[in-house]
């Protein structure tokens, strides 16, 4: 059995959904869909969710909203219209949509969450309907019914265990399954969303739940790059990583796959494919726990995001003072500020993390440090890049970091800090923000194809 996941650009129009049902239809071991809501029909459309973010954001200032309401109504009667469907649905989605203002009015983070699962779940019923019309036999489950038990933190859903046993019971049913991505049910009955994105959460979870042999997540690219497409001319496509890979790369900006969508997948080793919905037949990259590594595929991919922040904290002997570093760290913890990476010296030491976790509380922060450490010096800098090489094979081969070091240097990219993780398959370079296009770009060029940037430039 597979499970199948199609992304907002997959599902944005009556031709794209067309599209997806001659994938699933295609293929009878193809039973359960998961779908997002309809993403954007051109580059200047609006995708529906944030359309529901602004019908939420209406009600909570008490303006009127019923014209946002009947936007978002119109972007599934175009569908319905395409499709030559019954409007009945329509109805449902309107009175859905105040039904969930009217009851979760007073509860604006329930209410929240309610709208924006909107999308997804109204998307669901209609590709259902649609299908059932169509002569194949199709069942909408919701995630109450397909067991989908939640925590109860708004925006921050996560499945709880004993869910498992009941969504095993999917595989019990004849048709083909269509069911929202993006959100679950909590035992206190809301209605509580995954991270935005959450719709490959939604997945996995179904794909560990069932126990498919395959998860396959259908968006509008034909697999995963080495590098980002905006940087590189036409990059290498990665035939094949493991999630150890795809989570370090996702956190440094791969945006193809959700990274949190790994973790129910990673412990039963249930393999993911990230194929395309307009080119169906292409490969596509496979995500699994092992891969084969050789001279010529040792770095799977090079990524670089920007928004770091460093704080540089210098004391003679630290090293030899027990206790430092958690100091240092329940000062971060007090102001609720979670940290990405942590090089060290014997006298100094590195606090990287997202700008977004200092804003506004940087001045306090950094008096808490002077006050409990008694530091030598102490600074903050802004702007920071973080380059992350990644490679399951790097461990084996000796030279790698001298080659993307020569390549940083050829390219007058100066250093700010290097880790290397225990895991020993990913290095990072924090780099200055405006280096970061042209830090992909002469590592790119010079550990797949052995040229540096200046000869490429010359």
């Amino acid at each position: 059995m597979k499970v199948a996941k199609f992304g907002g650009s997959s599902v944005s129009n009556a031709k794209q959904i067309k599209k997806v049902l001659d994938i699933v239809n295609g293929d009878p071991e193809r039973k359960i869909i998961i779908v997002s809501a309809p993403g954007k029909r051109s580059n200047n459309d609006t995708k529906t969710t944030d359309l529901l973010i602004r019908l939420y954001e209406k009600v909570l200032n008490g303006l009127d909203y019923q014209n946002k309401k009947k936007e978002i109504i119109q972007r599934y009667a175009d569908i319905v219209k395409e499709l030559d469907m019954d409007d009945e649905i329509l109805t449902t989605i309107d009175e859905t949509l105040e039904l969930y203002i009217n009851q979760l009015y007073d509860k604006p983070s329930r209410l929240y969450d309610a709208l924006l699962s909107c999308g997804e779940d109204f998307n669901a019923q209609l590709i259902a309907s649609y299908n059932n019309s169509q002569g194949i036999p199709t069942r909408y489950v919701s995630p109450k019914e397909a067991g989908l038990t939640v925590t109860d933190l708004p925006q921050q859903a996560q499945i709880i265990d004993s869910s498992y046993e009941k969504i095993y019971k999917l595989r019990n049913y004849k048709e083909k399954l269509i069911i929202p991505g993006f959100f679950g049910i909590s035992k206190q009955n809301y209605i509580v969303t995954f991270p935005r994105g959450g719709s490959d959460i939604t997945g996995a979870i179904i794909a560990r739940g069932v126990r498919a042999s395959l998860y396959e997540n259908f968006t509008d690219v034909s697999g995963i790059f080495k590098a980002n497409p905006t940087i590189i001319d036409k990059p290498e496509l990665i035939e094949e990583i493991t999630y150890r890979e795809m989570r370090e790369l996702s956190y440094a900006g791969f945006g193809v796959f959700h990274d949190e969508a790994l973790q129910p997948l990673y412990k039963d080793r249930i393999p993911v494919v990230i194929k395309n919905t307009n080119r169906p037949n292409d490969k596509g990259t496979y995500i699994r726990h092992d891969r084969e590594v050789n001279s010529d595929n040792v770095i799977s991919g090079i990524s670089c995001d920007k928004g770091f922040t460093v704080i540089n904290i210098k004391k003679y002997l630290m090293n030899r003072q027990v206790g430092f570093t958690r100091k240092i760290l329940a000062v971060l913890e007090e102001f609720n500020i979670s940290f990405d990476h942590m090089p060290s010296g014997i006298d100094n030491i590195s606090i990287i993390m997202r700008t977004n976790q200092i804003k506004g509380k940087e001045s306090q922060v950094l008096n808490e440090i002077r006050k409990r450490c008694e530091v030598d010096e102490l600074s903050v800098d802004h702007d920071l890049a973080i380059l992350m090489i990644v490679g399951e094979g790097m461990n084996q081969v000796v030279g790698t970091a001298s080659k993307i070091t020569h390549a940083l240097s050829e390219s007058n990219i100066n250093l700010k800090m290097i880790n290397q993780g225990a895991s020993e398959i990913s290095m990072m370079f924090g780099i200055r923000v405006e280096d970061a296009e042209k830090a992909v770009l002469s590592t790119y060029e010079f550990c797949y194809h052995g040229i540096c940037l200046k000869n490429l430039c010359s």
